[in-house]
């Protein structure tokens, strides 16, 4: 089940908290609906719920607030908005990679596609899904860890009567199973119809917290729904035979040439009509909307009931998720949100009833102790008494009941005459804070299979692969303009890269698909859609380093082969020889790939840009470089002569393979211009990508 207690947003220039102060309850295996018009607070709600949002409050589900969950998908599913996704991915492929997220097998994908119907659609771009099909894949994205709570935002907003039909039916199902599902809607019938209990929101605040069934008796009530090209005329001939018979009826023009008749019936409008000859489209019965504030306390405040809220018990036999057939009964237990009070002693003034939703001070000192301890049933009005070692959970036959806010026995006024108080200590209401708590927001938890997760998010779109090609072709015409102008050694025409050009076509075209793998989670956050911003963890950068890397060293080895086999084709066999220092000239080139492509990862990680990690890039030999080059031609007193035979001497082992001549390649790289200012650039890039993660987690 979901509690929230005092979800307040942060105020805004001038104008008041979008919400304040709400407190509501979804309980397990009911569907809940948060009505408000637009503007009311919904989405704010939620946001704030979820920590997306920075406030006061706090939310429970099933017993821990969110930042207390390891796995928050595999608990809670969300659908804010659209899915965000990249345009060009696939359905399936989608799919595929928010499961490589949450750690789940991917034929988890296929396994929802059939659930939510787009099985036939699997293959086509998000791009290019019309708006039925979004909300399907939404619902299957929150449904693929199989969570036990389901959080949607405006789920049916601007979906046919039969696609939202189809989604109700399919959150009626999930509840069925024993899960919690909260959504919003500003529709006061859909709300009715599709829901077991209404939240409503007027302004920022909580106006009514009802059954569906009382919902629908005190905010809506039934009309008579015309539409007919004479409707003004109908509608003055309506007002005056009810004024004439003395019966309340209430005409109200709608847009265009509809009427809403309040008070009346369709045999009274049909009859009236047909005396008068008007021509009538439309009759029918409607439920309509007593507007906004309906249903709310003369005095402004929300209907309550002065008995304590207590579910009806629901069936022990709850039956498994339809999808993995694991009853959400038994995967946690709910907490007790509420403690038992006293009657007040003598000399003491009587508290009054007690409300829909009580203080925070009370509700938070009354969820934090009991999920864990028994609680004493006789406490002071003012204090929550606690036992001094935790005792046993109480059982009971369903495991989503509260516990009554009073006291059977107080509530009858036949107390024991004696009860020996437990040994308890007292924690008072004073010591609290009268504020809710604040909601921080955090960073997306990392997925839990990164490479996997980075090699779907690599290979699921086409831009790599045309990227790839762009820099094949741009290279081998380059070597071939190169090789007729001559006057190029051979290393650097089979990397095409003239003197001209700080960096050769490889090099920018590794640096961009470093840049693209975190500037694509800035730019289509799937996998940040439901908790805040792109996370920052080593292992996905580990992923990302690695990916980019190999896809680095895959783009040079194709582009010297592409090159000398163009080379070889125009020109003989001459220009395309291997060179005769090939170790050296492979390490240099393998350097200098991998190089820029983790260059532009983590610069595109710390500016959260594409277009700042290629900058990165390419400001290495335009910037760094230089300075590097003016350095090392400096005057200087020593030289490094015979740096390997002394590094030999200080590494006594011997190294296999002959791996002492890879050392010394790898000197000979750093210690070149180019290298240095790589190595130089991507020490401080490491740096600061570490600094911003440690900044962001110490926030």
């Amino acid at each position: 089940m979901i509690q929230a207690f005092g979800l307040t947003s942060n105020a805004r220039k001038e104008h008041p908290p979008a919400v304040d102060d709400v407190s509501f309850e979804a309980r397990a295996g009911s569907v809940t609906a948060l009505l408000g018009a637009p503007g009311a607070g919904k989405t704010t709600a939620l946001r704030l719920m979820l920590e997306l949002q920075q406030g006061r409050g706090i939310t429970y589900f099933r017993g821990r607030p969110l930042h207390r969950i390891a796995h928050p998908s595999r608990e809670v599913g969300v659908l804010l908005g659209d899915v965000p996704g990249h345009p060009a991915r696939s359905v399936r492929g989608h799919l595929r990679l928010l499961c490589a997220a949450a750690g789940v097998p991917a034929r988890r994908a296929d396994e929802v596609l059939e659930v939510v119907g787009l099985v036939s659609l699997r293959d086509e771009r998000l791009g290019s899904l019309a708006r039925g099909m979004d909300r399907r894949l939404g619902l299957a994205c929150a449904l693929l860890s199989d969570p036990h709570t389901l959080v949607l935002d405006e789920p049916a907003d601007e979906l046919s009567a039969r696609e939202s039909r189809w989604l109700y039916g399919m959150l009626r199902a999930h509840a069925a199973q024993g899960g919690t599902v909260l959504f919003t809607t500003a529709d006061p019938k859909e709300a009715a119809r599709s829901a077991d209990r209404v939240v409503t929101l007027e302004q920022g605040r909580l106006v009514a917290d009802q059954e569906a069934g009382d919902f629908a008796r005190t905010r809506l009530r039934p009309r008579v729904a015309v539409r007919t090209p004479h409707a003004a005329r109908l509608a003055a001939l309506l007002t005056k035979e009810a004024r004439t018979a003395h019966r309340s009826v209430e005409v109200v023009r709608e847009e265009g040439n509809r009427l809403s008749v309040y008070g009346s019936t369709c045999a009274d409008v049909g009859e009236t009509a047909f005396r008068h000859d008007i021509l009538v489209h439309q009759l029918a019965d409607e439920i309509g909307d007593m507007g906004p504030g309906a249903g709310t306390a003369p005095g402004g405040e929300p209907e309550t009931t002065d008995e304590p809220r207590v579910p009806a018990p629901s069936s022990p036999a709850v039956t498994g998720s339809p999808l993995t057939g694991v009853p959400f009964a038994e995967q946690s237990p709910p907490i007790t949100p509420a403690l038992p009070t006293s009657e007040p002693s003598a000399g003491e003034e009587p508290e009054p009833a007690a409300q829909a939703h009580p203080p925070y001070e009370e509700q938070a000192a009354a969820v934090r102790p009991l999920r864990d301890t028994a609680v004493d049933p006789v406490a002071q009005p003012t204090t929550a008494s606690l036992p001094a070692t935790p005792g046993p959970r109480a059982p009971s036959p369903a495991r989503s009941r509260l516990v009554p806010l009073v006291d059977p026995e107080e509530a009858t006024g036949a107390m024991p005459p004696a009860r020996a108080p437990r040994p308890s200590r007292t924690v008072t209401l004073d010591a609290l804070s009268p504020l809710p708590p604040p909601i921080s927001v955090r960073s997306a938890p990392s997925p839990l299979r990164p490479l996997r997760y980075e090699l779907r998010r690599a290979t699921g779109i086409g831009t790599g692969f045309l990227t790839g090609v762009a820099v094949l072709v741009v290279s081998a015409l380059t070597a071939l303009l190169l090789a007729r102008i001559g006057h190029t050694p051979q290393p650097r025409l089979l990397a095409a890269w003239p003197r001209e050009l700080p960096l050769p076509p490889a090099a920018l075209g590794a640096g961009l698909l470093g840049a693209f793998a975190f500037g694509d989670e800035f730019r289509h956050p799937a996998l940040a859609a439901d908790r805040g911003t792109v996370p920052r963890r080593m292992g996905l950068l580990l992923a990302k380093l690695l990916v980019s890397a190999a896809t680095a060293l895959l783009l040079g080895f194709l582009t010297v082969g592409c090159d000398a086999e163009a080379l070889y084709l125009v020109y003989g066999r001459e220009l395309a020889q291997v060179p005769a220092d090939w170790l050296s000239a492979s390490a240099s080139w393998t350097g200098l790939l991998v190089g820029c492509a983790w260059a532009g990862v983590l610069a595109a990680g710390i500016f959260r840009s594409t277009t700042a990690g290629l900058a990165a890039v390419v400001a290495v030999p335009i910037l760094v470089v230089p300075l590097v080059h003016k350095a090392l031609e400096g005057p200087a007193v020593r030289a490094a002569a015979g740096f390997p035979l002394r590094m030999r001497k200080v590494f006594l082992l011997q190294w296999p393979f002959g791996g002492e001549r890879y050392l010394s390649a790898a000197a000979r790289v750093i210690a070149q211009p180019v290298g240095g200012a790589l190595t130089l650039s991507l020490t401080a890039l490491l740096c600061a990508y570490l600094l911003t993660t440690l900044r962001s987690r110490v926030r």
